[in-house]
């Protein structure tokens, strides 16, 4: 969990969000792309009915990308009906471990891009020596 809020905060321009719950909200352009929310009867237990109390939401660049990451079964990333209209997915924190760094690093660097301005996204690949077309 550790990585995830490194990496999140490594990225330009953001700025980190509490709300009273102690959850935080990584921003960037007042645009969350990583944010942990409070439990909510979309997301529970199917054994026990209790409500998830550690999901992370994680911005992605289109429904496709969303679609790529949840199709999975055994992957830990899902979605909700409530989620089903924005390009993001949802993990526990308590599977965030089952991500290997490579990949959550790049989860991370797309929700960022999926959320910063069209400039600081140019100016930010262009600082990795990635081309992107528009």
């Amino acid at each position: 969990m550790d990585d995830l809020h490194r990496l999140a905060q490594a990225m330009p321009h953001v700025s980190v969000e509490v709300d009273r719950s102690g959850n935080r909200s990584y921003e960037v352009g007042r645009k969350s792309f990583v944010f942990f929310r409070t439990p909510r009867p979309d997301a529970v237990d199917p054994e026990t009915g209790e409500r998830y109390d550690d999901i992370v939401v994680i911005w992605v660049g289109s429904l496709e990308d969303k679609e790529a990451h949840v199709q999975d079964s055994s992957s830990p990333f899902f979605t909700t009906p409530h989620f089903d209209g924005p390009p993001s997915v949802l993990v526990r924190s308590s599977r965030i471990g089952e991500v290997d760094i490579d990949e959550l690093t790049e989860i991370v660097q797309d929700a960022w891009l999926a959320q910063a301005s069209p400039r600081r996204a140019r100016d930010w690949l262009a600082s990795q020596g990635i081309e992107r077309s528009s």
